[in-house]
């Protein structure tokens, strides 16, 4: 089974590229995996996946950190994201928000799909252009949708996958809840370590 390991930055697949002694590209193509790095948000997103996705892939690995909604998860602890929504996309009606689905323009929420079981909590998230750091923008956030974790590229891959009908799991690694901007208490180095740590042996036992 081929894979495709999707993630926005190198510096989350750090101990990854150093454990298959890979050469830090962009795009890498293996024997049983390829890692391509796309760049930050749903548009840098969109267009690699655009230039990169075939159906020569079984399995689209979506990795990357995130931030958590949910304060009873732990820093670091790893989630299976299996729904993600397009958290912007749509129109605002006075104090109301439109979705794109709601607009008639498409669907705004996508799922995961895969053959392979993961044994790790399930959540949903949310993708969004601008990370969160304002109390009343996360208090309007959370009543809307109920997202347990936010990134800014997840509904971009859940997409591009749907369109062309290939397997997509997303693991990502909290490495700080959504909160007012304070970086001092982000734990980033821990959750790229673990996620490293589980994708290492996720790829290796799919060799």
């Amino acid at each position: 089974m081929k894979t495709l390991v999707v993630a926005a930055t190198k510096a989350e697949l750090t101990f990854l590229y150093q454990h298959f002694n890979l050469q830090e590209e962009d795009f890498i193509e293996g024997k049983s995996f390829d890692i391509l790095i796309t760049g930050v948000g749903m548009v840098a997103t969109a267009f690699s996946l655009g230039k990169h996705l075939s159906h020569r892939y079984d399995l689209v690995l979506n990795l990357g950190i995130a931030g958590c909604f949910d304060r009873k998860i732990e820093l670091g602890s790893l989630l299976n994201i299996t729904e993600d929504t397009f958290a912007e996309l749509g129109a605002e009606d006075g104090d109301n928000f439109l979705t794109i689905t709601d607009l008639g323009f498409g669907e705004h929420t996508y799922k995961s799909k895969s053959l392979i079981n993961v044994d790790l909590p399930q959540v949903s998230g949310v993708t969004v252009n601008r990370v969160s750091g304002n109390e009343k923008n996360i208090r309007t956030l959370t009543e809307r949708l109920h997202p347990k974790t936010e990134s800014m590229e997840g509904a971009a891959v859940f997409f591009a996958c749907q369109q062309e009908s290939i397997n997509c799991l997303q693991i990502r690694s909290i490495s700080n809840y959504v909160e007012p901007r304070n970086k001092d208490k982000w734990k980033i180095g821990l959750a790229i370590k673990n996620l490293n740590n589980w994708a290492i042996a996720f790829l290796s036992d799919m060799n």
